[in-house]
């Protein structure tokens, strides 16, 4: 079963979800049988791949363990670096092990949704560290990891933020708005997805695939689009789906094209993605940066801190050439934005004149489309 991608998950999902929509409107706790969907959709999602359950149930374990033993590190010794950077790596230790793996196309580690529950596991590893989270039970941080809707490609929620939705049952009028609200996205994914990405789809193969000047430029802008709407149709469905379930999964595109600059397009693009390594990778290393006394500016320190913020998103999405120049050119892009909108007297001239924000709109539209293309990998298939 493919989730959010084939009829019968959409059978299997329609009928399973009643019940859930039967406790809602009895005001009844959803959560565990919540639960109990997510455990049958990932035993249908691999259900011809054993290994790939055996190691979900391992790792599953295994980021239980280390959270529940930094947590009482945490307790017991305060804030010290050497533990925090110490857990941090047995949390990255699973993904980076299957991503190097798999540049020797050796099969280990690998599972539905790693890269994902790996963001998740950090984010709670962090929180502990700022004590801002003082408990893990088992029963909320599996369901947090596993939670079906957003486990194969997100949005990235919040442990503390999912864990105030699981806890709350909410009156028969509120929870019935929340589920027309999850229809209606649903209905807009399956439109985005199954609709608009595979007509652009089409087009690309029958236009975009000669190799021509003009056949690379058709891909360049199609695939764009297409992205778009396979990306966020399956959001707009997991958004939906988690509403369903009591859960208000966050919003992951704002009409991203519509950017007037980079650092906007990285406020509207899977923004769950961007926010988590702004909260996590780039205010921390900015934090590290003016307290160590490491650049002569902070807008040098911002500069650098743009391109290692992207690098290491670029090295998520996989240890290939056209991810990693991707992150490094969107991490060129932003460090050029900030010196410019920091230092350009022209633009703070002219920035909220409506010819300008036009001719920003088509600029930014154009280095957003060609950071598409270098992430395709035809790019470097051409040059």
């Amino acid at each position: 079963m493919i989730l959010f991608g084939e009829l019968y998950f959409f059978v299997c999902a329609g009928l399973l979800l009643i019940p859930a929509l039967v406790l809602g409107i009895m005001e009844k706790p959803i959560k565990y049988y919540g639960f109990f969907v997510t455990i049958v959709f990932i035993l249908l999602a691999l259900w011809n791949k054993p290994t790939e359950i055996f190691y979900m149930a391992g790792y599953l374990i295994f980021q239980f363990i280390i959270i529940t033993l930094f947590l009482r590190i945490r307790q017991a010794k305060g804030r010290t670096r050497c533990w925090f950077w110490t857990f941090i790596t047995l949390s990255l230790a699973p993904l980076v092990l299957y991503k190097i793996a798999g540049l020797f196309e050796i099969s280990i580690l690998g599972f539905m949704g790693i890269s994902y529950m790996t963001f998740k596991s950090l984010q709670v590893i962090i929180e502990i560290h700022d004590g801002l989270i003082k408990e893990c039970k088992p029963f909320e941080f599996i369901y947090f990891l596993t939670f079906f809707p957003a486990v194969l490609s997100g949005p990235i929620d919040r442990s503390r933020r999912f864990n105030e939705d699981l806890a709350l049952v909410r009156p028969r009028e509120q929870y019935l708005d929340l589920v027309g609200a999850g229809l209606f996205k649903i209905c807009q994914g399956l439109v985005y997805k199954f609709v608009l990405a595979q007509a652009v789809y089409q087009a690309i193969t029958y236009l975009g695939m000669e190799g021509g000047w003009y056949s690379n430029a058709i891909y360049l802008y199609s695939y764009g689009f297409y992205l778009f709407f396979d990306f966020a149709g399956y959001s707009l469905m997991a958004i939906g789906t988690s509403y369903i379930l009591g859960i208000i999964t966050p919003r992951n595109f704002r009409e991203p094209f519509l950017s007037i600059d980079i650092k906007d397009f990285w406020d509207r693009w899977h923004i769950t993605l961007s926010y988590w390594f702004r909260d996590f990778v780039f205010s921390r290393f900015m934090m590290a940066s003016m307290k160590g006394k490491w650049f002569k500016s902070k807008l040098t320190g911002a500069s650098i801190g743009f391109m290692v913020n992207m690098l290491l998103m670029g090295l998520w999405h996989g240890l290939t050439y056209s991810y990693i120049l991707y992150g490094l050119y969107h991490g060129v892009l932003l460090a050029i934005t900030e010196i410019y909108q920091k230092k350009s007297k022209f633009y703070k001239k002219h920035k909220k004149e409506k010819w300008y924000k036009i001719v920003s709109w088509f600029i930014t539209f154009n280095l957003v489309m060609f950071g598409f293309f270098i992430f395709s990998g035809r790019f470097l298939e051409i040059i």
